[in-house]
């Protein structure tokens, strides 16, 4: 039988625990896909580590296993057209230029050894400064200030600059590279086009802007590497990989299956669901529930500092969180070389344990609740047997009973910021059963939601048009139609919920004019993930929604500061 010859585009997906590849039609349908896990190595408490040549070799196989799915169901080899690759952002990977090998194992963005580094760059911030011109330096909160103006972050264990300079400073194999003019500096989208453009053979060291805008060196006005900042953190401007857009051709993959195949898209992992849920104008917004809440929101070409409660660094006097707040405008993707960025405001911080029962530092206007506590509900009270129950357990009871739910099992987090802030369940009464209380869960979602678009509606000056999600938790209606009611916004949820590889996929597909998909003008994209997409709309009035609100802004009030000033 003759093979049939299409035009798709691939996707390969770099994530903190697995690497999969996905093969899409123009629609978003997925046509293949194959996926791997890899080893995740913790040799100390509050290390995260990553086997750099690990993730390419499972790249690889994912590549070809899914290509090999594809010609099984009858398509031809060479109908992947163009490929793009997104990934988790911040993890730092030092490698040699000679050999094109490792010097040490990734450091992951969860890993947080690096507070004595973010310590000694606190002190030469506040004792030294920055030198913005030659000769003239600015410090202290001037230069705090400074920082997070040309970054958009503050200094954090979060950050590829840090990570980079811990590795510098206890690897003698990295340090000597450094020395001796022989490292190369990536995030994983740069490891992985490195690898897949041909490595040592071809040296194409390159750094896609939203990845390159996480490491604390990258001006995101000019979308250039800051000497300044280069020059602060003691490296050679040498290992810093040559910046690209997220939609160009980049070269073409060098070996394998899909050799000769460019590469059109980079794009980091929260970016990308950004741009898969085609939310490219001002106003829209997605949110990924996963391993966390995800909640980036589109501001267009326009940097906006938030006043609201979406930057700030918490450091309560009882308990210091491990956590670092902040809400700039990040960049959000750039559609071409020549194409001016589009920015998205974003919050973040951590720690929290969500569906999967994992620890992870989330990012992107992270909304610490429902995960941690829909574990709690199912391994510490015994009220569900997973987590999937918590749906069908909250669909017995009409609404919460007046019951509320602040999940502040680590303080509160954006955009309340008190590390003082303990867990409370008010409103109980002789009424109240294990279903409210899960529905009190699903609502504590969706109020902390709320709260963070509400902050950047106030900062951006936009409405929020509507929000669209994706990942685990959107599976369950009722909890899309909760965020609905309480959020008082339409709720958009697609039946292909794979945004972020779509994102890459869609960056690029543009770089080739594949379909004709132009992220410039969204209606090329009309047809792109619309089948079996539901819209989840407020069922509550006005007045109820508010009255619910102002419930919970006083249950959280209730909670803020219990553990402020006491004694161990």
């Amino acid at each position: 039988m003759a093979q049939k010859r299409g035009e798709f585009v691939g996707s390969l997906d770099c994530g903190t625990t697995s690497v999969r590849f996905i093969v899409f039609d123009k629609h978003a349908d997925i046509v293949a896909e194959n996926q791997v896990e890899f080893a995740q190595y913790y040799p100390n408490p509050g290390w995260h580590e990553h086997d750099a040549d690990e993730i390419m070799d499972h790249a690889n196989q994912c590549i070809t296993k899914a290509i090999e799915k594809m010609v099984s169901a009858g398509w031809a080899q060479d109908s992947v057209k163009v490929i793009g690759v997104t990934n988790q952002r911040e993890t730092t990977v030092a490698w040699s230029r000679k050999t094109g090998k490792p010097l040490c194992r990734a450091i992951v963005w969860t890993d947080s050894r690096t507070k004595h580094t973010v310590a000694h760059y606190e002190q030469k911030l506040e004792n030294t400064g920055i030198q913005v011109r030659p000769g003239e330096w600015v410090k202290g909160r001037e230069g705090t200030e400074v920082l997070r103006k040309i970054t958009g972050l503050p200094l954090s264990t979060y950050f590829s600059a840090i990570k980079l300079r811990w590795m510098i400073d206890n690897h003698s194999d990295v340090s000597k590279a450094h020395e001796e003019d022989d490292l190369l500096f990536g995030t994983v989208e740069s490891w992985v086009a490195y690898n897949l453009l041909g490595g040592v053979a071809t040296g194409i060291h390159i750094s896609e802007v939203t990845n390159a805008s996480r490491t604390l060196l990258l001006n995101t006005s000019t979308l250039q590497w800051e000497p300044s900042l280069v020059e602060f953190f003691g490296l050679r401007k040498s290992i810093l990989p040559r910046l690209v857009s997220s939609s160009e051709v980049y070269g073409n993959v060098a070996s394998g299956p899909l050799k000769g195949i460019p590469i059109g898209g980079l794009v980091g992992d929260q970016q990308g669901a950004l741009v898969g849920n085609k939310c490219l104008s001002k106003g829209e917004a997605k949110c990924t529930y996963g391993t966390g809440a995800f909640l980036l929101f589109c501001t267009g070409e326009e940097i906006v500092k938030s006043t609201h409660g979406l930057l700030s660094t918490v450091s309560g006097s009882y308990n210091r969180l491990e956590t670092t707040a902040y809400c700039t405008s990040k960049v959000a993707y750039q559609a071409g070389p020549d194409a001016k960025p589009v920015y998205a405001l974003e919050g973040s911080s951590k720690p929290c344990n969500l569906f999967t029962g994992r620890d992870y530092l989330l990012t992107n206007g992270k909304v610490a609740v429902a995960g941690s506590a829909v574990k709690w509900l199912r391994d510490t009270m015994g009220l569900i047997d997973s987590a999937a129950q918590v749906n069908e357990l909250a669909s017995k009871v009409p609404d919460s009973g007046g019951l509320f739910f602040v999940t502040a099992f680590s303080g509160l987090l954006a955009p309340y910021w008190d590390s003082g802030a303990a867990g409370l369940l008010i409103g109980i009464s002789q009424y109240t059963n294990p279903s409210h209380i899960a529905r009190a869960t699903l609502e504590a979602n969706a109020y902390q939601t709320r709260a963070i678009i509400e902050s950047m509606k106030l900062d951006s000056g936009v409405d929020l048009k509507y929000l669209k999600v994706d990942g685990g938790m959107t599976n369950g209606d009722l909890a899309m139609s909760v965020l609905a009611d309480v959020g008082g916004f339409t709720v958009i949820r697609p039946e292909m919920r794979e945004s972020t590889a779509l994102g890459s996929a869609l960056l690029a597909g543009a770089a080739i004019k594949l379909f004709g998909w132009d992220l410039s003008k969204p209606e090329t994209l009309a047809e792109v993930n619309t089948k079996g997409s539901r819209e989840f709309s407020p069922q509550l009035s006005t007045q109820e929604q508010l009255r619910r609100w102002d419930g919970w802004q006083r249950a959280v009030e209730r909670a803020k500061g219990w553990d402020e000033g006491r004694a161990d």
